[in-house]
């Protein structure tokens, strides 16, 4: 927790606190505050790990079909396809799983790709 938050949060806690409100109540408050800080900022972190996860597999999902269909139509075999599909990419400054996609697709046809 970024200790400008915390401050903001003890500060705002205090400005709150009634006459009869005592130390122990305060201090329950704030960690319950805290707590719950930490259990969104790990929803976050989860959230946004999931998502990169669910990305790599997309992802691998894709190069996996365009080296299935590359194999296929060009009568290599799959780490050939593999190879010559990354090296297109590096060529053409792009992410492998872009020209997988277009490969797929249809949209990039790969023309005169050896293996």
């Amino acid at each position: 927790m970024n200790e400008q938050l915390l401050a903001k949060t003890f500060v705002e806690l205090a400005d709150n606190l009634v006459a009869d409100f005592d130390l122990i109540d305060f201090l329950r408050l704030l960690t319950d505050r805290c707590v719950t800080m930490l259990q969104q900022r790990s929803t976050r972190r989860s959230t946004v790990l999931n998502e990169q996860l669910q990305a790599a597999l997309d992802s691998r999902v894709l190069i996996e079909q365009a080296k299935g269909k590359f194999a296929e139509r060009r009568g290599t075999d799959m780490e050939q396809a593999f190879s010559a599909l990354r090296g297109y990419a590096r060529s053409h400054n792009r992410r492998l799983s872009d020209v997988a996609r277009d490969f797929i697709d249809g949209s990039e046809p790969l023309d005169g790709l050896g293996v």
